[in-house]
């Protein structure tokens, strides 16, 4: 029995050591180099670090990258991706929530790791790389593991103003990746183009169901996305067969009309999630690719990347909803009303509730919150059954299917990202005359736009909010207001600053 991803790596490492494992455009590391290299940084912190600590990772998304993650898992602890492009306080934060007592970097990135408070506690992957293996001292460490201990963490958006950190075990890992990689057919033969940021739970998917498999995994540089040409050459060259992608990753290839310039031939499997696929957009991927198999992949990072899936059987017109589908083996994925009731009728909304071994092990130092949304099944009272309550909406169709609706709460879905829109008003209430602001999210055109009292320019506060915030987080508009609409109970009226607006009200504190 599979109970850490170490047996997923050395198994493939033993099936075919040389094949190519993980490749960005300056290196690759085959099954037989990453195995050494994590074997070698775990030995680096084995006895540095306790088992169950966080270590974070601050360096580009490479193959470098994979293989610091997986010698943290030799060593006994978690991985933590920071991404580099991120402001400075942010991570700060995040480093802080850890209480992190190291942090791997890479040369490149040690200057600028040294900077968030880290200076004399980076350790360097070039360096640590060197260090001899003490096969034993793994292998002890190992044997003690369990299918519990954390894997790794990845912080989301926080509605006091502090990134919240979903920490996931390896159980939750192998028991998804093994349905995951059987349903879709993904074999050693598959070469997975990510396009995820490490950081990103996305990404969870390509790095381990090409380690389970034995597949091939290309990483594709960020600033491909901004060029189509770049991008289809990448897919065609590298020979992808399998993307997993966030449907906005998808729409660049439709908007600028990247398929009249070249069609990745290869490409058979075309997952998608994050947000709402647009119809046209979908129906033009289809067109140029009618073999390929398309899947709507539904689910937040509390449930460890997706719980349901939905293979797209056929053409779907402008105006029409794809279904988020069914849940994964061993996941449980229902609806509650508002009393708590089991929705099972067709077009009766219901929040989205998920049990199973896929649950995240809650937010890392953050019982409050844990608490808040890990929760006993209100339907089971005779012993404990955890459930995840994602505040998301949905409802059932005549046909049984289950569809994403909306937002409960005042969390939105942007760009991919989860964000709770209170996090980007604190943020923007932190600038100097700046009185008051309200966020709205208008869900048509995914555009966030801040209303706010002051005297503070709209470049000024650009500004400002790209020190702190990550750019999905920024709002797409700024609007300067004399003051903010209030309802009859003195809150911010937030249906009429989205009627300022002109769009459908949605978000907002």
């Amino acid at each position: 029995m599979t109970r850490n991803v170490i047996q997923y790596l050395e198994q493939s490492a033993e099936r075919c050591p040389d094949k190519t494992a993980f490749a960005d455009l300056e290196r690759s590391y085959t099954y037989r180099e990453l195995l050494d290299k994590a074997r070698r940084i775990g030995s680096f912190l084995a006895g540095k670090i306790e088992r169950g600590q966080g270590v974070p990772v601050y360096m580009e998304k490479g193959a470098e990258a994979i293989a610091a993650f997986m010698g943290i898992v030799y060593a006994g602890g978690f991985y933590v991706m920071l991404d580099t492009q991120q402001p400075v306080p942010r991570l700060k934060q995040i480093l802080d929530t850890l209480d992190a007592k190291f942090v791997i970097t890479r040369q490149a990135e040690a200057e600028a790791a040294e900077s968030l408070g880290c200076a004399g506690n980076c350790f360097v992957y070039e360096d640590i790389c060197e260090t001899g293996i003490r096969k034993e001292e793994l292998e002890q460490i190992k044997s003690g593991a369990l299918d519990m201990d954390p894997l790794y963490a990845v912080f989301t958006s926080g509605s006091t103003g502090i990134p919240k950190g979903v920490l996931v075990s390896h159980r939750s890992v192998i028991d998804f990746i093994e349905h995951f990689t059987e349903i879709f057919g993904i074999t050693k033969e598959d070469v997975i183009g990510n396009q995820a940021p490490f950081d990103f739970d996305v990404s969870v998917k390509d790095i381990y169901a090409t380690l389970k498999v034995g597949a091939t995994m290309q990483i594709i540089p960020r600033k491909f996305f901004l060029s189509p040409v770049k991008l289809l050459d990448f897919l065609c060259e590298r020979e992808v067969t399998t993307i997993i992608w966030a449907v906005s990753a998808l729409c660049v290839i439709t908007t600028l009309k990247g398929f009249r310039y070249k069609v990745p031939a290869k490409l058979n499997k075309i997952m998608f999630s994050g947000e709402l696929m647009p119809m046209n957009h979908l129906r033009e991927w289809q067109r140029n690719i009618p073999e390929a198999m398309y899947v709507n992949l539904y689910g937040p990072s509390e449930i460890t990347c997706n719980c349901t899936y939905y293979k797209v059987d056929r053409t779907y017109e402008e105006g029409e909803m794809l279904p988020i589908g069914i849940p994964f083996p061993n996941e449980k994925v229902f609806l509650l009303g508002e009393q708590d009731e089991l929705i099972t009728e067709p077009g009766k909304k219901g929040e989205i509730c998920v049990s199973g071994t896929a649950l995240a092990l809650g937010y890392y130092n953050n019982k409050e919150q844990t608490d808040a949304v890990f929760v006993q099944n209100p339907l089971q009272r005779h012993y404990r059954e955890m459930i995840y309550r994602t505040g998301d909406l949905g409802m059932y169709h005549e046909n049984g299917d289950l569809f994403f609706l909306s937002r409960k709460d005042f969390q939105i879905k942007h760009m991919g990202h989860r964000i709770e829109l209170s996090e980007v008003e604190l943020a923007i209430e932190r600038i100097q005359d700046i009185l008051r602001v309200c966020c709205i999210y208008e869900e048509k055109k995914d555009k966030i736009i801040a209303f706010y009292q002051g005297m503070a320019a709209d470049k000024v506060i650009f500004e400002e909010l790209s020190k702190r915030l990550p750019s999905f987080m920024i709002p797409n508009q700024f609007r300067a207001v004399d003051k903010m609409p209030l309802s009859k109970n003195g809150k911010i009226d937030r249906k009429a600053l989205m009627e300022l607006y002109g769009g459908d009200e949605h978000g907002g504190r």
